[in-house]
């Protein structure tokens, strides 16, 4: 990549702000909130996948303690009405009415002055649920009528979908077809901060405070007025220090509702802390795709045509605000990669089963795209017997073709997606592994090297959004710019940071815009009276939408305080400059301080006609509203024992190219953080169910995790082709870690039994590949 830049702006590796006080341990997250008098929560969910609740016995004592459906009548359910043809919606009710859906499905809130009185009470809960059959096989579920989750649908399916372009029936004759099947299992998504929530009136605002831990607090207020019944200005959402979200606080969940409105009927401080057998079973899921994809290529294996089937399991409801519609499409739409192909359809189904509901973990759909289209690739090398890095290469959008409109009408803006291949080619020695292959190892295990590419689309405006026909077009986002009177600055934004370190870069961005001192910066986030309304943090969108935001607030704060300085240093505005705390002039110099003292408290010494004060709100929009593409490619080297089906990660790399690079120390972290959570999707994370629908990894005896051994150290290589139309070029990549390595480790472990000579084919294709799938590959 280009020099890093020295000093504090765009581009300087400036270590992160927020770690004072994180790394001391002073963090503020929603469980460090004491008010006096809170009472805890636990909930009552149900034991069974599926069955009607018939009723619910309360123990006696139990008035004023316990709440069930009857209890907070007065709450409307979730219910997402996108703008989809033939989606069916349904009424998710806070606490299940007549039926419940999944194990863990909440049936009844109990409170205490402890989370374990409340627990004791919980446990005197009897619920009487006749139990029906559960709705397990997300294939399944696309045929099932007999049982149905939700019996006004008359079958299983939110919707059926089809995405196509070109004309896949003149590639049918082909000489190369190659059809395969793909899944990517369920998993958790696992913060380190579980969800929380606290709740309490405050009578002299007239509103209700709710503590949370979210990336989205404006979104939510709206989501949870409409839940409770409250005008929004009743409603004060803070999420304060968020310790990981990865999408899965990006919803409003039953829960959270449910504290509120207790909190609403007691009158009293409410508190609920989720564990992690809650988390594990009940909580926001992702990742279950099921794929059957048919390449159509030539005999030098450039695809021409790709038939796809993906069928999504969304589980038991629809969560608010997009439900599990938008996965499928964006699953579907991302299966061309960063590829040539002219002709391609799919055929999409998003299912209900008796599962958690599944919601948005970071990288969305492309993780399972990406598997299924980069698997595809090495599959089409193998059988015209060539090297699956040149085919990928042959198939890549060229440079000199950008800007370039996939067959699935999303625009490439730039880079040079083959480049990215050949480095990290280099940077994991390819062609040493090769000649590392023709020799046996001494311990006896196999060596195999697997690639895996992407585009990852991010700052996408209205356009982008309309077109996947959410309730809620994110198209903007925004933020305040603040002087005070000393000079400091306040940045009030409505993204929030849960560890991507946004404090620190968009003091950056103010830096670059006024030459102040990051140091002497605040960033205030996540409380829905103080900052202006936005959308929040999710979809790579907080350094390009909320970023541009800061940067067009800043501008503006500059103009004014550019007309000061001018007008004190008696020159034109168009003269002075900003750096080092001060506005520069051609003879002379004021500090942004003197400039806040005197648009404060001393307004006849500003311009004549001169509003006081130094305090502006702007909007961020791209003025190409359908996104720019970050890219990256990934290689992993592994080394597998063909007796045990245990894999180890020898050496792993990554090419990305993000556009400008606002801190380069934090965008590595970005990537080696997804890696980390992409190789857990690879080779670990999965929640299974058995054929009763109860969930089989509800601990972290069964849930594993990588830990810093399964880890090896990230090797990363970095492009820069600055984007056109963003501030200062820049491209979102916070999802871009995790979406590769399913598909890079899967491609290293084929290519290793096919470089043994093993003929082992079409059987790397279903993560986790644990070692007992690994194994059972071997002896298949």
């Amino acid at each position: 990549m280009a020099d890093e830049v020295k000093g504090f702006g765009v581009g300087a590796r400036l270590p992160r702000k927020e770690d004072a006080r994180f790394l001391r341990g002073r963090g503020q997250y929603v469980a460090d909130i004491a008010l006096p008098g809170t009472l805890e929560v636990a909930f009552v969910r149900s034991p069974v996948a599926h069955g009607r609740l018939r009723g619910i016995e309360k123990p006696e004592g139990s008035d004023g303690k316990l709440f069930t459906s009857d209890d907070l009548s007065h709450l409307s359910p979730i219910r997402i009405v996108p703008d989809v043809q033939g989606f069916k919606p349904s009424d998710h009710h806070p606490l299940a009415r007549d039926k419940v859906r999944f194990v863990g499905d909440c049936i009844a809130a109990a409170i205490g002055k402890t989370r374990g009185d409340a627990e004791d009470l919980a446990q005197l809960v009897i619920a009487d649920i006749e139990e029906l059959p559960a709705i397990i096989e997300p294939l399944a579920a696309r045929e099932e009528t007999g049982s149905l989750v939700h019996e006004a649908w008359g079958d299983n399916v939110y919707v059926q979908r089809d995405f196509e372009g070109g004309d896949i029936d003149s590639v049918r004759d082909a000489p190369v077809v190659v059809t395969r099947d793909y899944r990517m299992n369920r998993q958790s998504t696992v913060p380190m901060e579980k969800r929380a929530v606290l709740a309490h009136w405050d009578d002299r605002r007239d509103e209700l405070v709710v503590y949370i831990t979210s990336q989205i607090p404006h979104i939510i207020r709206i989501g949870l007025a409409q839940a409770l019944g409250l005008p929004v200005r009743q409603l004060h959402v803070i999420s304060p220090d968020v310790g990981g979200g990865f999408g899965g606080k990006a919803r409003l969940t039953p829960e959270e509702i449910v504290v509120c409105a207790i909190a609403l009927k007691t009158r009293k401080p409410i508190r609920w802390i989720e564990d992690v057998r809650e988390h594990l079973t009940a909580a926001v899921q992702a990742r279950e795709h099921v794929y059957r994809v048919t390449a159509y290529a030539d005999d030098r294996g450039i695809i021409r045509g790709i038939d796809a089937e993906v069928t999504i399991d969304g589980g038991a409801y629809a969560l608010w605000h997009t439900g599990p519609f938008m996965e499928t499409g964006m699953a579907a739409r991302n299966i061309p990669g960063p590829y040539q192909i002219e002709h391609f359809r799919a055929r999409t189904w998003t299912v209900a089963t008796n599962k958690a509901p599944l919601g948005v973990y970071r990288g969305v759909a492309r993780p399972g795209a990406c598997f299924a289209i980069e698997r595809t690739i090495d599959e089409v090398a193998r059988a015209v017997g060539r090297d699956p890095m040149d085919v990928r290469m042959d198939n890549m959008v060229r440079p000199d073709q950008m800007p370039y409109m996939t067959v699935c009408d999303m625009k490439f803006d730039n880079g040079d997606y083959p480049e990215s291949v050949r480095r990290v080619a280099k940077l994991v020695d390819y062609e040493g592994i090769r000649e590392r292959q023709k020799s046996i190892e001494p311990d006896g295990r196999l060596i195999g090297v697997g690639l895996g590419s992407f585009s990852e689309q991010s700052g996408h405006g209205a356009e982008e959004w309309l077109r996947r026909r959410t309730p809620i077009i994110a198209g903007y986002e925004t933020a305040t710019a603040r002087l005070n009177p000393d000079g400091t600055l306040e940045l009030l934004v409505a993204i929030h940071s849960h560890g991507q370190g946004m404090e620190t870069t968009l003091a950056q961005i103010a830096h670059e815009e006024l030459g102040i001192h990051p140091d002497d910066v605040i960033i205030r986030q996540g409380d829905t009276a103080v900052s202006p309304f936005g959308m929040g943090t999710f979809a790579s969108r907080s350094i390009v939408m909320g970023g541009g935001a800061v940067a067009n607030a800043c501008e503006k704060l500059r103009d004014k305080m550019g007309l000061i300085g001018a007008h004190l240093m008696q020159c034109d505005a168009d003269a002075v400059s900003f750096r080092d705390g001060s506005v520069n002039g051609p003879g002379g110099s004021v500090t942004l301080a003197e400039i806040g003292r005197i648009a404060h408290l001393r307004q006849e010494a500003l311009p004549d006609g001169m509003d006081p004060v130094l305090d502006i709100t702007a909007t961020w929009e791209p003025s190409e509203s359908s996104g720019v593409f970050s890219y990256a490619t990934h290689a992993a080297v592994v080394a597998v024992d063909p007796a045990t089906g245990e894999v180890e990660l020898l050496d792993y790399a990554v090419v990305e190219d993000c556009g400008t690079v606002v801190n380069p120390m934090i965008v590595d972290g970005q990537i080696i953080g997804g890696v980390a959570q992409g190789i857990g999707t690879a080779l670990y994370e999965e929640t299974p169910y058995d054929t009763n629908g109860q969930p089989l990894a509800t601990t972290f005896v069964d849930y594993l995790l990588p830990g810093a051994i399964e880890i090896p150290d990230i090797k990363i290589g970095h492009m820069v082709t600055p984007a056109t139309v963003t501030k200062y070029g820049m491209k979102g990549m916070g999802e871009g870690g995790a979406i590769a390595p399913p598909a890079a480790i899967a491609n290293a472990l084929r290519d290793a039994f096919d470089a043994a000579g093993s003929g082992r084919i079409n059987q790397f294709n279903e993560t986790p590949l644990t070692p007992a799938r690994v194994r059972a590959a071997v002896v298949a």
